[in-house]
């Protein structure tokens, strides 16, 4: 057994959700020793770059959430301007792209999950992305851990989707299957104008909370499925290409879901290329990008 496989396996028996809410109380203590000694430890560990952030002052946080979930300073991530393009939600890496084939995504050699069972078992939720794309992206302990909009899209729906809380390194993910489908997770359908979009946000081990700008913290709250709909809400809410979506406390990984012939990645991201929030990542297709469909006649024509 090499170490990889040891390390996704000696993480099964663990009581997930206990660690996590260990961890997430001292991540938000307010004891100015402890947290400095946190952050200090974790900056020099993980070579954190304190130079892209609004505030660069280390001892400046209030404890260590406040330090993971820091804003940027204004210009550092600019937004990527070109028509229909698709903004980079996170810095990160690419774990896996392409197309969702027969309902299932790709998630490593040898493991894949269904849309299905990512989106909390719904057909009805699921059925809209069939035959269309994904992206993964992993977000390591060093990376920006607020997620912003790809593209602008008013909120439809979103559900809390309880889990474990297996790690989401590319230890893990080759070796447990179905990880993103068996993770606890925080799905927001939005509706683009070039079709629907779901943004999935995965929890990992000692995440404390995912939280939305919408409606706070998600998890770990409760632990039964829960579904918003938004769309009879008294006022929509409609989020901007490149506002912030929400954000880890610790790291973790997002799924992007779209629609059939909705979008294209650039060929330059593979799995294993880093991104940064804000850099072009895609192209959203409009009618005139979109295979033409036969006519009747030519059908016809072609059957005779």
């Amino acid at each position: 057994m090499n170490k990889k496989t040891l390390f996704a396996a000696i993480q099964y028996p663990l009581p997930h959700h206990l660690i996590s809410r260990l961890v997430g109380f001292l991540a938000q203590s307010r004891i100015g020793w402890l947290k400095n000694i946190l952050i200090r430890q974790f900056i020099k560990t993980f070579k954190v770059d304190m130079e892209e952030a609004e505030q660069p002052n280390p001892k400046a946080y209030g404890s260590f959430n406040e330090f993971f979930t820091r804003p940027l300073k204004t210009g550092v991530r600019p937004l990527v301007a070109l028509e229909n393009s698709m903004a980079c939600p996170v810095d990160g890496t690419v774990s896996q792209l392409g197309d969702i084939d027969y309902g299932r995504i790709f998630q490593a050699k040898g493991h894949s999950y269904s849309v299905l069972e990512l989106l909390g078992g719904d057909v009805e939720r699921a059925a809209p992305f069939m035959g269309g794309q994904f992206a993964t992206i992993y977000l390591s302990p060093k990376d920006y851990h607020r997620i912003h909009m790809p593209v602008t899209g008013t909120l439809r729906q979103m559900v809390h989707v309880p889990g474990r809380l297996f790690s989401v390194n590319p230890a893990t993910t080759e070796n447990v299957d179905g990880l993103f489908a068996r993770n606890e997770r925080v799905v927001a359908i939005f509706d683009t104008e070039y079709g629907p979009m779901a943004m999935v946000l995965v929890g990992a081990m000692i995440v404390a909370s995912i939280e939305t700008v919408w409606s706070g913290q998600v998890t770990p709250l409760n632990r039964d499925v829960a579904v918003t709909h938004y769309t009879d809400k008294p006022q929509a809410i409609t989020l901007e290409k490149g506002a912030e979506l929400g954000r880890f406390k610790l790291g973790s990984t997002i799924v992007m879901l779209y629609g059939p012939e909705m979008v294209e990645f650039l060929d330059q991201f593979q799995a294993g290329s880093p991104t940064l929030m804000g850099e072009y990542f895609g192209q959203f297709l409009t009618e005139s990008d979109k295979p033409e469909s036969p006519s009747p006649e030519a059908r016809t024509s072609e059957t005779e």
